[in-house]
């Protein structure tokens, strides 16, 4: 049982770009950030790559399995680099998400992690959510609020997170906590850097279009746009959430393109999605904090500032790290799921009430 008052929290997260493991520090009560403490990337290798891509959409089964076996060990491996810390916040590996149908997969034993680091582990945190009838997702706003808090923001601001999904986070300071009514409102809003590294991995065998420079080299296809922008997903009310191949069907959409247009349209595509999920925010914003590997995108930078026409920051514009917030969040999560606080509520995750959710393993 964690001691009352604030303690160090180690948070993971490895997204649906599979690009690696995020791990970071946070001193917290679960309630505020005091500090921000040390943070680490481990990057899996192309082996280790090809197995979770192998299990993408798929529920049970061997690559299941030896995705699972891929997650943990990359995560023991990282985490055992570090010192220090009262409790683990370990988010696994989503291979996939249908809140409406069989819920969500992470996997990754917490349990297992507890008993090889010998720490306490709060795991498994989007299930329970989906079993109350939310979508599990997104699970970063509680602490989006306590970030706006610790950058003494005075008015509404936006957290945009471009990892392989985008999703978005509307949140008034004012408040004074993230499940008060009217503090919060998120929701996925569209693909980001999925359908890109996808199709650069396919045609290019690159990971990812490293600074957009393939998109800058490229011609919108406006229809494109045009067709995915009027899906009905992106006009149905938040709060509401994605899994990464809900658009797999862009790809085809792009496949007589050439590698640079197809590049440029997908990549605009996550801009003027995020667009048109604005008018579903409460009240607008002036500017939009990015943060998540899209912000090392120049290209889709530019295209974000043009299409929503606002102004567009990396998040490290008021001193926060955009690299390791989501590692961040599930360390403050942590905390909150071994003192029973709430980690998602109606306006999050669509959940009829606020709910303390996530397993404590050790």
């Amino acid at each position: 049982m964690l001691n009352s008052g604030p303690v160090w929290a180690l948070g993971t997260m490895s997204g649906t770009s599979l690009d690696g493991v995020d791990a970071a520090m946070v001193l917290t009560d679960g309630e505020r950030v005091l500090e921000f403490g040390a943070s680490r990337y481990r990057p899996y290798s192309g082996a280790e790559r090809a197995v979770l891509r192998a299990a993408l959409g798929m529920w049970e089964g061997e690559a299941v399995e030896a995705a699972a076996r891929v997650v943990e060990e990359a995560h023991a491996e990282l985490l055992a680099t570090f010192h220090s810390a009262d409790v683990i916040g370990f988010h696994g590996q989503t291979l996939a998400h249908d809140p409406r149908g069989r819920g969500t997969l992470q996997v990754g034993s917490g349990e297992a992690l507890a008993k090889r680091l010998g720490l306490p582990v709060a795991w498994d945190f989007r299930s329970e959510d989906v079993r109350q009838g939310g979508q599990g997702a997104p699970l970063a706003p509680f602490f989006h609020f306590a970030a706006a808090h610790w950058t003494n923001e005075a008015q509404p601001v936006a957290f945009l997170n471009l990892g392989g999904v985008g999703n978005i986070t509307w949140v008034d300071p004012r408040k004074a906590s993230p499940e008060e009514e009217g503090a919060l409102l998120a929701f996925d809003t569209g693909p980001a850097n999925a359908p890109v590294n996808d199709l650069v991995a396919a045609r290019r065998g690159w990971a990812q279009d490293n600074g957009g420079q393939l998109a800058a080299t490229g011609q919108v296809d406006e229809a494109v746009l045009e067709a995915f922008v009027g899906h009905d997903y992106i006009s149905r009310l938040p709060p509401k959430s994605l899994d990464r191949n809900d658009f797999q069907a862009v790809m085809d959409r792009v496949a007589h393109l050439s590698d640079a247009d197809a590049c440029a349209t997908l990549t605009a595509l996550i801009a003027a999605t995020v667009a048109a999920g604005l008018p579903h925010l409460p009240v607008p914003v002036s500017r939009i904090l990015v943060t998540g590997g899209g912000r090392h995108n120049a290209t889709l930078m530019q295209m974000l500032a043009a299409r929503t026409g606002l102004d567009v920051h990396p998040v490290e514009a008021v001193g926060l790290d955009g690299d390791m917030l989501e590692a961040q969040a599930f360390a403050f999560l942590a905390v909150r799921v071994a003192r029973g606080l709430p980690i998602s509520a109606p306006m999050t995750t669509g959940v009829p009430r606020a709910i303390a959710g996530g397993r404590l393993a050790g």
